[in-house]
């Protein structure tokens, strides 16, 4: 059986690298782990995993990661080992007093990192999903950042702040380009968008920067890096873009 490790919890796919005749008490052999899950179809526009448990009780865990710490409901909450690289790359970035509006902050997978390992002035972690929020604001917490970390309930189309940011996540693949406006209005006159999309191969270099720079019509927009965060599917691949626009 393969899995991903969260927390205590070792997540096992349901597809054909599973083998249900296996048997999950001897993976808690492996160092860590204390209960083991099936992750099913992942269902609705909240992207809510269908989860169940083989081994242990209950799905609430404390996630570790380059020393920090996420609490999360693995049957609710979605966790993107491959994101990890992305994660720590994001803690580098923030200098010190920077205004950041996380726009898809979730449990604050990249606002966490960013507010433990840099010095920024004031993140605003905006999440629409209540119980992604409710996690997110105990995280703050458990990191001990409320000083710089507020969490804001809502549509980012509605509750973002405008005009305040110097850097703006867009840490969210699906439909995040119809986001990118929201993103202009949010920066102050000059200011970094980190913009992620799952883009076919042939495109991944291309359609991102494009769609940025369309929505920066009118302002200086000078594409500071473009890279690959993982593949997503066959033929398409996660990729994030920061660019630097002035308005």
């Amino acid at each position: 059986m393969k899995g991903k490790v969260i927390g205590d919890i070792l997540v096992l796919k349901d597809n054909a690298e599973t083998n249900r005749t296996d048997d999950p008490q001897e993976l808690l052999k492996i160092p860590g782990v204390n209960r083991v899950v099936r992750l099913g179809r992942i269902k609705g526009p909240k992207r809510e995993p269908d989860v169940e448990v083989l081994v242990g009780n209950g799905t609430e865990t404390v996630h570790r990661e380059n020393h920090c710490f996420f609490k999360l409901d693995v049957a609710r909450i979605m966790w993107s080992k491959g994101n990890t690289t992305e994660r720590k790359r994001m803690a580098k970035l923030v200098e010190e007093g920077e205004t950041v509006v996380d726009l898809f902050s979730g449990i604050g997978y990249f606002t966490i990192p960013m507010a433990v390992h840099g010095n920024p002035g004031k993140i605003y972690a905006v999440e629409i999903n209540p119980v992604a929020h409710a996690y997110l604001s105990e995280n703050v917490e458990i990191n001990h950042v409320q000083n710089v970390v507020e969490p804001v309930l809502g549509d980012c189309r509605d509750v973002a702040p405008r005009n305040v940011a110097d850097r703006v996540l867009m840490g969210y693949i699906g439909n995040t380009d119809e986001y990118l406006n929201v993103a202009m209005e949010v920066l102050k006159s000059e200011g970094i968008i980190h913009y992620h999309e799952s883009v076919p191969d042939k495109l991944k270099f291309i359609r991102p920067s494009e769609r940025v720079k369309r929505a920066a019509e009118g302002f200086d927009v000078d594409i500071l890096n473009q890279r690959v965060i993982k593949k997503y599917s066959p033929g398409v691949y996660h990729v994030v873009v920061d660019a630097l626009i002035i308005k």
